[in-house]
C-alpha cells in the first residue's frame, strides 16, 4: 500500500469511495488505519507474528466488507468490530485444529499448556473489553479507544476529537471507570 496517500476526506467518505472500487480510497484507509488494525490485533492476541498476519486479513475484510459501513457509529468504532471478529475467528481455528499449533499438541493433560490457556484467556478478557466498550457512551468510548487501544497520547486524542486535555483525560478515566464496572458485572470474580 502506498504510505504516502494523506487526505483530508472524512472516513464516511472514503468508505463509500472504496465500497464503489476506488484504490485511492482504500488506500487512504490503509494508511490511515494501519497501526490501529495492528494495535488491536496485538493487543488482543500478544503476538507480533499473529497480529501482522490479523492485520493483513483484516485490511481483506475491509475491502470485502467496507460496503456495509453505515455510518451508525465512527468508522473506526466499525473497524475495531471488524479486527476483533477476525481475532475471534484467528482463535476458532486454534481451538479447533489445537495439533497445528505445535508437534505436542495445544493444551496437554499434564498441565504444559497453561501458557497457551493463558494467552486465550487473555484474548477472552480482551473480547470482554471490547463487548463492554461498545456500551459506554460515545465520547467514552472514542477516548478508550483513541487512548488504550490505539496507543495516542491526550494531546493527540484531544486533538482528534475537538476536546481539551483535560477532557480526554477526563473521557478516559470515566471510561475506565465504566468497564470496570460493566465488566464487574459481568463476572464476580473481577470484583476484587
Amino acid at each position: 500500500m502506498n504510505s504516502e496517500v494523506k487526505s483530508n476526506r472524512p472516513d464516511e467518505e472514503l468508505a463509500r469511495l472504496a465500497a464503489e472500487g476506488d484504490a485511492t480510497a482504500f488506500d487512504e484507509i490503509h494508511s490511515r488505519y494501519h497501526r490501529f488494525v495492528y494495535a488491536v490485533a496485538f493487543r488482543m492476541t500478544g503476538n507480533a507474528a499473529d497480529a501482522e498476519d490479523l492485520t493483513q486479513d483484516s485490511f481483506v475484510s475491509v475491502l470485502r466488507w467496507v460496503g456495509s459501513f453505515r455510518g451508525e457509529s465512527s468508522f473506526t468504532t466499525w473497524l475495531y468490530r471488524l479486527v476483533a471478529n477476525q481475532v475471534k475467528m484467528h482463535f476458532r481455528r486454534r481451538g479447533k485444529r489445537p495439533e497445528e499449533q505445535t508437534g505436542d499438541g495445544w493444551i496437554d493433560e499434564r498441565g504444559a499448556g497453561s501458557s497457551r490457556r493463558g494467552e486465550t484467556d487473555r484474548a477472552i478478557d480482551r473480547l470482554a473489553i471490547e463487548e463492554a466498550a461498545r456500551s459506554l457512551p460515545p465520547g467514552y468510548r472514542a477516548a478508550f479507544i483513541l487512548h488504550d487501544v490505539e496507543g495516542y497520547g491526550h494531546g493527540e486524542v484531544a486533538r482528534r476529537m475537538g476536546w481539551t486535555e483535560g477532557t480526554s483525560k477526563s473521557q478516559l478515566h470515566r471510561a475506565r471507570a465504566g468497564l470496570r464496572k460493566l465488566l464487574a458485572a459481568q463476572s464476580p470474580a473481577l470484583q476484587n
